[in-house]
């Protein structure tokens, strides 16, 4: 390994200034990049969850699919465990990186049987010797996440969506992952079955001592299962923070949109506090406003913000913010 590619670092994920481009087409000969990810940087320690929120479309699925190159990064870096991810070394590397989709009724082959999709990653990475051997293993993971054994030789149709999503997640710890990606794993689920698995995430976590990126828009569940969280709009990080600190003080005019918006269940609490509606509409990825992407729909907006994008500045505690004017 070249000293270019390795380094010594505390944090697990570290993620660089991290662009993904997508070519769209505007005409005759003429392609126009849409910037789904433009500049984000982060990083993760091990065993720890780094909630990531934002509106519908403003990135956050891309960056965990570049992440783990379903997508080819278009630019930046991204460490794992101090070594620089390529294309060259993320075969190797996917034993380490996993992801849960969003979608628990498509991400399933509905021609495998449940014993066959758990144990897929144990072939492709040929971590068994016997057929015995990753039949216990299968069955293992299947009691890991609540699972009898008697669902092995059952389809994917015949589950509920709670159930589904249990056997996606058996699937990614099949080969001992050190860092998930969780693509709103929640978020297709009932509200009581989304509990169950958020609880059986953070067990699994305890147990395993696994570290997540857990992407969702839903902020009670991200507060409720993340150490940090950051916030995206429209490709770009707007501020990062400790969950508490950033549910109890925030800064960025987004977030404190975003923030009251989440429903509270005491009548009076209720009453008594004042939405944020944002004025004007989501600008189109395509023709982004020049400088701060906020700036459109922001009550604080000057003519600094046009100008240029803020960058993420320390306003205490590691409590960053990409803010001219807060």
């Amino acid at each position: 390994m070249s000293e270019e590619t390795k380094k010594n670092s505390e944090y697990l994920v570290e993620v660089h200034d991290l662009k993904e481009y997508f070519p769209v087409k505007t005409g005759f000969f003429k392609t126009t990049p849409l910037k789904a990810v433009d500049g984000v940087s982060f990083n993760i320690k091990a065993g720890e969850t780094l909630g990531l929120v934002g509106e519908s479309g403003c990135g956050k699925t891309t960056v965990g699919r570049t992440l783990l190159h379903l997508y080819k990064p278009t630019g930046g870096e991204f460490y794992f465990n101090g070594e620089l991810v390529t294309d060259n070394n993320i075969h190797a590397l996917r034993k380490q990186m996993q992801m849960v989709f969003q979608d628990p009724y498509s991400s399933l082959n509905p021609r495998m049987t449940v014993e066959d999709i758990i144990g897929e990653p144990l072939d492709i990475h040929h971590l068994y010797k016997t057929k015995a051997e990753r039949h216990d293993r299968v069955l293992e993971l299947m009691e890991l996440v609540g699972l009898n054994a008697e669902h092995a030789t059952r389809y994917a149709h015949e589950f509920s969506g709670g159930q589904r999503q249990r056997i996606g997640i058996a699937r990614a710890l099949a080969v001992n992952p050190k860092f998930i990606v969780c693509d709103e794993p929640v978020s297709a689920l009932d509200v009581s079955i989304q509990a169950q698995v958020i609880n059986m995430f953070e067990e699994l976590q305890e147990k395993l001592g696994v570290a997540y990126l857990f992407i969702a828009h839903d902020l009670l569940v991200v507060h409720h299962i993340s150490k940090r969280i950051a916030v995206m709009y429209l490709g770009k990080l707007v501020e990062i923070a400790d969950a508490d600190e950033l549910n109890d003080h925030p800064i960025h005019p987004y977030t404190l949109s975003l923030l009251s918006a989440v429903p509270i269940p005491d009548p009076k609490m209720a009453r008594a506090s004042k939405r944020i509606v944002l004025e004007g509409d989501v600008p189109s990825p395509l023709h982004m406003p020049t400088g701060c992407p906020f700036r459109t729909r922001c009550r604080y907006a000057t003519e600094q913000c046009a100008k240029e994008m803020p960058p993420l500045t320390d306003r205490g505690d590691n409590h960053m913010v990409a803010c001219w004017n807060k």
